[in-house]
């Protein structure tokens, strides 16, 4: 076992995880998940069984990760983050095919207590406000804030944020890591 689990934690057995991961206390983890390397689960964290998260992803406390979610690596899901995996939920209606996968791509930043509704992509490096209620997909680099969501800005790699408008065409470059980004329309990139 190359990973290290608090005795209250239940891993299901088949459960795939990766090197250097550290499961808290009261973690419930499903057969069929797949966890990458160098991830940190905190307590009281829920993990389905259609569920993969990428290498080094933290899951703050209280965070169900329901089947369907994908996390790319170095996801931060802040404490209480929601995920949810079916539009229409009935309690007397079984929907368990009518899942709606959400993406949550690399370096993405969840607040806490931050609302995902399914089917949507989170882009990469994006940076979700605590407490915000997303409804539709995220651009890579977006700053997004309220209930519901709405972007106000953009950030780098390194979470700061950057002086852009929401659109046109211009270059920055990052004060904390001097690295250039490129906005042309309502797209912003890195460049290298």
């Amino acid at each position: 076992m190359d990973f290290q689990a608090h005795q209250t934690a239940i891993i299901d057995q088949g459960a795939q995880i990766g090197a250097g991961t550290k499961i808290w206390h009261w973690v419930h983890i499903s057969a069929e998940a797949i966890i990458g390397n160098n991830v940190t689960l905190g307590q009281n964290v829920f993990v389905g069984n259609k569920v993969k998260i990428g290498d080094n992803c933290k899951i703050q406390n209280n965070v169900s990760i329901y089947d369907g979610v994908y996390l790319e690596e170095a996801v931060f899901c802040g404490p209480s983050v929601v995920f949810t995996n079916v539009h229409n939920p009935r309690s007397l209606i079984n929907r368990k095919d009518e899942y709606r996968p959400t993406n949550v791509k690399r370096g993405a930043t969840l607040g806490a207590n931050s609302t995902i509704l399914c089917g949507l992509t989170i882009g990469e490096f994006s940076f979700i406000g605590a407490g915000s209620t997303v409804l539709h997909n995220v651009p890579s680099f977006a700053l997004v804030v309220g209930s519901p969501a709405k972007q106000i800005g953009w950030v780098g790699e390194y979470g700061e944020k950057l002086d852009l408008p929401l659109s046109g065409n211009m270059e920055v470059v990052c004060k904390k890591t001097n690295q250039k980004y490129k906005l042309i329309n309502n797209t912003l990139f890195r460049v290298y």
